[in-house]
């Protein structure tokens, strides 16, 4: 198995009700270990420019209000088969759908509160790990 880096953000929603160590407590359990971590305030430049990929979605607007209403952690997860394995942690995106155990079916509110992002695939990983981090702040 293939050790790998993938981004995670713990959303405003999941922050705001103090949830920040459950959801860390969650992935590490499951393989998953911060190699760097902080927690941000998103400027609109830095939401419009993270979601850019669904500007023509009709929920775009919405979404960038929703990431900058309060603080966010940013990080960079480690582990075998980190971008898979941290999808499958986080669970569906509507949580009435998500597994159980999943950090969407404990603490998710709904679709649009859901507590948690992930990147999908490699690529997206190495572009979203790059918007928020410098090498030199990843230590693992």
């Amino acid at each position: 198995m293939a050790i790998e880096r993938t981004f995670s953000i713990i959303k405003p929603d999941a922050v705001r009700r103090n949830l920040i160590g459950n959801i860390l407590a969650v992935f590490e359990k499951n393989g998953l270990r911060p190699v760097a971590l902080k927690k941000i305030k998103m400027t609109r430049a830095q939401a419009e420019g993270f979601y850019a990929v669904h500007k023509e979605r009709p929920f775009y607007g919405e979404l960038v209000e929703s990431m900058m209403s309060g603080p966010v952690v940013v990080q960079v997860l480690e582990g075998e088969n980190a971008i898979l394995k941290n999808r499958e942690v986080m669970g569906a995106t509507n949580p009435a759908n998500a597994a159980e155990g999943t950090i969407r079916k404990l603490y998710a509110v709904s679709v649009g509160e859901n507590s948690v992002h992930g990147s999908d695939a490699p690529e997206t990983a190495k572009e979203e790990i790059k918007f928020f981090f410098t090498d030199d702040e990843i230590v693992g």
